[in-house]
C-alpha cells in the first residue's frame, strides 16, 4: 500500500492567498508594478534601538538555548508591559515566548482542542483560526457579523453558539481582516455571556496598539474578573513594533495551561529565537515614540484608502477603528466582463483587480465574507491612491468592453 498523508489535512482549505501571491510575482516577473495590498504587514522599519540590542547580542555571543518559554528579562518585561497598556497584571510564570503569536495560537489549539470539541469563531475572521482547530480533529463554529453591526458578534448570536461542547471562544479585537474593534461595553457584553458558559476565552490583541480616532481598546482579561483562570491573551512584537520577521509572539495563560504550552512547544520548537527575544526585549522595554510615529501614519493612510475605495462606484467600506485594514463590499463588481464571462464572487473581483490593474488584495471568502476584498493600506498614500485609481480605470475599461 502506497505512504499517505495524514487525512487530518483533507479538512484544511488550501489558501487562495498563496494563488493571488503567486500570480503577483509572476506579474512582477514580467516587469509589472504590482501595488501590494494584500501583505499584512507594516512597511516601515523597526526602531533603530531594537536592531542596536540584536547587534549588541550578537556581539555578546548570544547564540544558545533559551528557556523554552523565554528569558527571564522579556518575561517580566511583558508582564511589565501588560499591567501599564492592558491594565491588568499577569506573572512571568503565565507567559509563554513563541515564534509569533501565530504560534503561540497553535501552542493552544494542540493543548486544548479535541475531536468532539467546538470553538467559537466571530465572521469574518482571520484564516488560520479555524484551520488550526480543525488540524486538531475539533469543530470551528461560526457566528455570523455584519458591517452595519461593526463586524462585531453580538451577545445574543454568542449565546446561541455555545453549547456544552464548546471548548474555547476566539476573539480578534482589533480585528484582521476588519479592523473593527469591540468597546468597553461590547466587550463586556460578550464576557458576560461567555462567563455563563465553561469555555476558555481566546483573545488576540496582535493589533491593540493600532487604533484611530482616540479609540481606547480594552483588555478582555481586565473584565473577566473571578473568571481569569479561562482567560488567554495573545500578543506580540510583529504589529506594534514592525518586527513580522522576528517571530516573537507570546501567550498569557493561567498557570496550569501556560505549564501545558511549555510541553507543548518544548516538544516543537523549543525556544524562539534566543537574538530575536533580546530584540523584542528592547521593543517593548525601550521609547514607545516611534510606535506612535507608525499609528498616526496609518490613521492618515486609513482615511486615504477609504476614501479611496468609495470613489469605486457602488463599492462601500466602514471605517475601522484598528489594524491597518480596510474591508470592502465589492458585490456592485459583480456583473463586470472578466475573461469572456462575469465576475460572480470576491475571488474573481480579486483576480480582476490583480490582472487589470495590478492591484493584489485577498478576496473575503478566505475570510469567511464572500463579497468582500481586505485591502491593507500598510504602504504609503501615493501608492494607495494610484492603486485604487488603477482598480477604478479597470473596471472603466471592462465595462466599455
Amino acid at each position: 500500500m502506497p505512504s499517505t498523508l495524514a487525512r487530518r489535512l483533507d479538512a484544511v482549505q488550501p489558501s487562495v492567498t498563496l494563488a493571488m501571491n503567486a500570480k503577483a510575482a509572476e506579474l512582477r516577473t514580467k516587469g509589472a508594478d504590482v501595488y501590494a495590498f494584500g501583505v499584512g504587514e507594516p512597511d516601515f522599519d523597526p526602531p533603530a534601538f531594537v536592531l542596536e540590542a540584536a547587534r549588541a547580542a550578537i556581539e555578546k555571543g548570544v547564540s544558545k538555548y533559551t528557556a523554552v518559554s523565554g528569558i527571564p528579562a522579556l518575561k517580566q518585561a511583558i508582564c511589565a508591559r501588560t499591567s501599564e497598556v492592558r491594565g491588568w497584571s499577569p506573572k512571568p510564570s503565565q507567559v509563554t515566548v513563541s515564534v509569533g503569536a501565530k504560534h503561540a495560537l497553535f501552542n493552544l489549539a494542540l493543548a486544548l482542542y479535541e475531536p468532539g470539541d467546538e470553538v467559537v469563531i466571530p465572521a469574518p475572521y482571520w484564516v488560520s483560526y479555524p484551520e488550526q482547530v480543525k488540524l486538531c480533529g475539533a469543530t470551528p463554529v461560526f457566528v455570523e457579523t455584519t458591517a452595519e453591526a461593526g463586524f462585531k458578534m453580538s451577545p445574543q448570536a454568542f449565546e446561541k453558539a455555545l453549547s456544552p461542547r464548546t471548548k474555547a471562544v476566539i476573539l480578534c479585537s482589533p480585528s484582521n481582516p476588519t479592523g473593527s474593534a469591540y468597546t468597553a461595553d461590547e466587550l463586556r457584553a460578550i464576557v458576560d455571556v461567555w462567563k455563563k458558559s465553561d469555555a476558555w476565552l481566546i483573545v488576540d490583541e496582535i493589533y491593540a496598539d493600532l487604533v484611530y480616532d482616540g479609540f481606547k481598546h480594552v483588555s478582555a482579561a481586565k473584565l473577566a474578573g473571578d473568571a481569569m483562570d479561562r482567560v488567554v491573551i495573545v500578543d506580540g512584537v510583529s504589529k506594534t513594533y514592525a518586527m513580522t520577521g522576528w517571530r516573537i509572539g507570546w501567550s498569557i495563560a493561567p498557570e496550569r495551561l501556560a505549564k501545558a504550552l511549555d510541553t507543548v512547544q518544548g516538544q516543537s520548537t523549543t525556544n524562539a529565537t534566543a537574538i530575536a527575544q533580546h530584540a523584542a526585549l528592547a521593543a517593548i522595554t525601550g521609547p514607545q515614540d516611534e510606535v506612535e510615529k507608525m499609528r498616526a501614519q496609518f490613521e492618515k493612510r486609513r482615511s486615504v484608502m477609504i476614501e479611496a475605495l468609495r470613489s469605486i462606484p457602488g463599492v462601500r467600506c466602514r471605517v475601522p477603528e484598528g489594524a491597518f485594514y480596510a474591508f470592502a463590499d465589492c458585490r456592485s463588481l459583480y456583473g463586470v466582463p472578466f475573461k469572456g464571462k462575469p465576475i460572480a464572487s470576491d475571488e474573481d473581483v480579486a483576480f480582476f483587480m490583480l490582472e487589470e490593474a495590478h492591484v493584489a488584495a485577498v478576496p473575503g471568502g478566505a475570510f469567511g465574507a464572500p463579497g468582500y476584498v481586505r485591502f491593507s493600506y500598510a504602504t504609503n498614500e501615493e501608492r494607495i491612491r494610484g492603486g485604487v485609481e488603477a482598480i477604478k480605470a479597470a473596471v472603466e475599461r471592462a465595462k466599455k468592453g
